[in-house]
């Protein structure tokens, strides 16, 4: 039995004799007739998509909505014992640390009564639907019904849209609850077939960089493992040995023999206990095989650099299909910690800005991962890679101003940012890269300074690297014809939480009654603003595609967005982004939990507990990354201080253009603030920094 499974095996008894989480069943809620003519509206919850130009017509009245989710809430007392008790699972020096929880506990002690639940299947059969199932945790009620049910039941009607060539369904207008179910029911957590975006980014293949030749290093896990010191904990025994590492999708892999041609190639394969497998995990929400499908390259991605941290572990992709309202990712977390084993450490690289994913989707997210951190579980979810204009990701410009990552903001998860290297920019590549490789390909020499990652016109770097002073304006660098080249918003991200909550006025941008989650307790330290909401990134890692001639090599033999795995790896498939960086984190979290041998729910606090003791008031000047290897071999975190994650934008939205037709994302319009630089301690641009895997595990409180 592991220390894990035996915390679970006591703590029903325990729960209930320290403290917090000794609380009454939640009360009922649903005291008075069901009225649907009595309603209230669900604000926040139409797609900015859903609008008369994109509008095809409405869903026939037949057309079927299978397995939609209803997410309830907690009342307000209830909540707030929860996150009280959460709190205490991760202060040492409470009766309840690391006391975690199971999910049937959760329902019972912190889940909607049962009458309510009752109340609520009630209603939705008498309109129709079919209930399929109820969580665990008592959170999320499954159900299907048809376009005209859900008409009837929330007063919104069902349509199709056309979008970017695209055809989806969504509804056109806020759904509405009967008043009587408000204080219960949160919302339907999605009405509509927008799918999250990945955060990856195939290798850049500029004719010309901004700097440094044409000469490309590429990281390999030897190199990985060189640059933030993997190797002293590998030779100590610590591989990830017992560890489980889940890695979460909405399609499979082309070929799982792809995971074992990396581990192979790299030298991998000689820790014979690394494992992969492919689950879909069942629950009270139904989770289908999804096949392969076009984010096949995330997930591969993700299985191989997550065994690249943790070698030893076992990876196991779990993966659902989308329902015709629902990620299929979402469903597979969901029906994971609803389980009776949950997974130890989960990885998620999927993205989607807080203004457009809606304020109940948003809840969703924030309901599950908030459970996991009371069941043990460690959340890594990929920031994003669009800087902080999460509501413009993939595109050549950023016109909805500064907004994040609804998959990142939740005080319960770990949000993992982008670096990039600065060995081209300082032109010091043969300090850092030996001029041959090893064995396993690795030719790192040593930790090599970083600065933020960032593709864009708008980067200070770049522009100085192509001889310019300034990055706006009719002079500036964005509107040279060279400039032109890096108009993207491809870079790492990070931002204050805007959007949460609320409903925005202009839609897919921060406005009206937006708000953000409130700052975690445990987010102090030098350098994070005194904004009051969640601040992301956490941490970062390397995650860039090739702009400074650095990217990560993955194999994925898939014909349709792939290439053959032969051969020097340097022609392999090639890419960047905090996709790869995620995976990373919760491999070195695997490797926190062996060495522990114990499970470590949300290990922020701990983050930020060592990087406030390292950083200080006034920073340490020992551990800047820039000083490249010559960084004090003491420190657990590298404050990146030099560069910036900034894009390029147009419009009026947070985007400075004092002339021109491309601008900076910017927290000002009227005057340079570029959103967003790095600096002393805590950033917007990368967090806290990147990390010294080996002290990170010396350094962890026991």
């Amino acid at each position: 039995m592991t220390v894990g499974d035996f915390a679970r095996s006591v703590l029903f008894a325990a729960v209930f004799c320290c403290g917090q989480a000794a609380v009454a069943a939640a009360p009922a809620t649903v005291s008075e007739p069901i009225n649907d003519r009595l309603t209230v509206t669900l604000s926040g919850n139409t797609r900015p998509e859903a609008r008369a130009e994109n509008d095809r017509g409405t869903l026939p009245a037949g057309f079927r909505l299978g397995n939609m989710q209803l997410l309830l809430k907690r009342p307000a007392a209830t909540e707030a014992s929860l996150v009280s008790y959460i709190d205490s699972l991760h202060d040492r020096t409470s009766p309840n640390f690391h006391h975690w929880l199971s999910a049937a506990q959760f329902g019972e002690t912190y889940g909607p009564a049962q009458t309510d639940i009752a109340a609520i299947s009630a209603w939705l059969t008498s309109h129709g639907f079919s209930v399929n199932g109820i969580s665990t945790s008592r959170m999320t009620i499954d159900f299907s019904g048809t376009a005209a049910e859900v008409n009837s039941a929330f007063h919104t009607d069902m349509h199709r849209l056309t979008v970017a060539g695209k055809t989806h369904i969504a509804n056109m207008s806020d759904p509405q609850i009967p008043a009587a179910l408000s204080d219960v029911v949160a919302g339907v957590t999605s009405l509509n077939d927008f799918r999250p975006h990945t955060n990856f980014k195939r290798r850049t293949d500029y004719t010309a960089k901004p700097a440094g030749g044409t000469t490309q290093y590429a990281v390999v896990p030897a190199d990985l493992a060189t640059i933030y010191n993997f190797n002293p904990v590998f030779a100590a025994g610590v591989t990830g040995t017992g560890q489980t590492i889940v890695v979460i999708e909405d399609t499979n892999v082309y070929n799982l023999s792809d995971w074992a041609r990396f581990r192979s190639k790299f030298g991998l394969s000689t820790y014979t206990s690394g494992r992969i497998k492919q689950v879909h995990p069942t629950g009270s929400s139904r989770c289908s095989n999804p096949g392969v499908n076009d984010a096949e390259g995330e997930a591969i991605l993700d299985a191989e650099w997550a065994s690249a941290a943790a070698p030893s572990a076992t990876i196991e992709l779990a993966s659902c299909s989308d329902t015709s309202t629902v990620f299929g990712g979402l469903i597979a977390l969901q029906n994971l910690v609803n389980g009776t084993n949950p997974p130890a450490i989960v990885s998620i690289s999927y993205g989607e800005c807080e203004a457009e994913n809606g304020s109940t989707q948003n809840a969703a997210y924030y309901t599950t991962y908030q459970q996991a951190a009371g069941e043990g579980i460690s959340v890594f979810v990929a920031a994003g890679d669009e800087g902080a204009a999460s509501c413009d990701a993939d595109s050549a410009n950023a016109t909805h101003g500064i907004g994040v990552s609804a998959f990142a903001t939740t005080p319960y998860n770990v949000a993992v940012g982008g670096t990039d290297f600065s060995d081209s920019y300082s032109s010091k590549n043969s300090t850092y890269w030996g001029h041959a490789n090893t064995s396993t390909y690795g030719s790192a020499k040593s930790y090599i300074p970083e600065i933020p990652w960032n593709d864009s016109c708008a980067s200070m770097l770049i522009a100085a690297a192509n001889g310019y002073s300034t990055t706006d304006g009719n002079s500036g660098f964005c509107n040279s014809s060279n400039g032109r080249s890096y108009l993207t918003t491809a870079s790492g991200s990070g931002g204050p939480s805007g959007c949460a909550t609320g409903n925005p006025s202009i839609s897919g941008i921060v406005s009206g009654t937006c708000k953000g989650y409130p700052k975690p307790s445990w987010q102090k330290i030098l350098g994070n603003p005194t904004d009051r909401v969640r601040d992301i990134p956490d941490v970062s890692l390397f995650a860039a595609d090739g702009i400074w001639n650095h990217f990560y090599i993955y194999c994925d033999s898939d014909p349709a967005d792939g290439t053959p795995c032969t051969g020097a790896p340097i022609n392999w498939s090639g890419a960047g982004g905090t996709s790869f960086a995620s995976p990373i984190m919760a491999g070195i979290q695997a490797l926190v939990n062996e060495n522990e041998n114990d499970l470590q729910g949300n290990p922020n606090p701990v983050y930020y507990e060592l990087a406030a003791s390292e950083y200080g008031s006034k920073g340490n000047a020992k551990c800047i990354s820039a000083l490249g290897k010559s960084v004090a071999s003491s420190c657990t975190f590298y404050d990146v201080d030099f560069g910036d994650m900034v894009v390029n934008c147009t419009g009026t939205v947070d985007c400075y253009l004092p002339s021109g037709t491309y601008g900076s994302l910017s927290i000002s319009g009227t005057s340079y603030k570029g959103a967003y630089t790095s600096g002393l301690g805590w950033d917007f641009a990368t967090g806290i920094g990147t990390l010294n895997v080996y002290n990170l595990l010396a350094n962890w409180p026991a």
